[in-house]
């Protein structure tokens, strides 16, 4: 099984609209038995908490399931449980690495979500609780995830 993290700040914007889209498409490709996803926050602030209205109301307009999600921060574990931990945007990519310390110095499971999409010329996701835009940040994780997918097929399902 490979696993994906996606981590952003609180863990109720960004990081879980991520999963639930990524969730939606290993459906629609028939990889949920081989691909799974998790999300969690740099920050404690909204621990157990559901995803933010405003990233549900998203998902809902575009069908996509965030059921039984809550916020959760990450951990040290997180580091060997997962094949992959993508940050949203360079404040969390600095946390993560910080917290997993040296040993990820450089490796390549540590990386930043819109290193996916270098096309766009933009280093980070936006985060919306601060910019109220929520559609700019579903169509970068729509975008993204897919990029991702293509990715792991490439590295690891061959």
């Amino acid at each position: 099984m490979i696993k994906v993290l996606f981590v952003c700040l609180g863990n109720i914007c960004r990081s879980p609209m991520a999963e639930a889209v990524f969730k939606q498409q290993l459906r629609e490709q028939g990889l949920t038995e081989t691909i799974e996803v998790d999300s969690a926050g740099t920050g404690d602030w909204h621990l157990g908490k559901i995803p933010h209205e405003g990233t549900r109301r998203l998902l809902d307009e575009h069908g996509v399931s965030y059921e039984g999600m809550r916020a959760r921060q990450v951990r040290l574990s997180d580091y060997h449980d997962f094949d992959y931990i993508v940050c949203m945007d360079s404040n969390n990519e600095r946390d993560v690495r910080q917290l997993f310390g040296s040993k990820c110095d450089g490796h390549p499971k540590v990386f930043k979500f819109m290193d996916l999409l270098p096309e766009r010329k933009t280093p980070d996701v936006p985060d919306p609780y601060y910019t109220g835009n929520f559609e700019e940040t579903y169509e970068l994780v729509s975008e993204g995830c897919a990029k991702l997918i293509d990715r792991i097929r490439l590295e690891k399902l061959q």
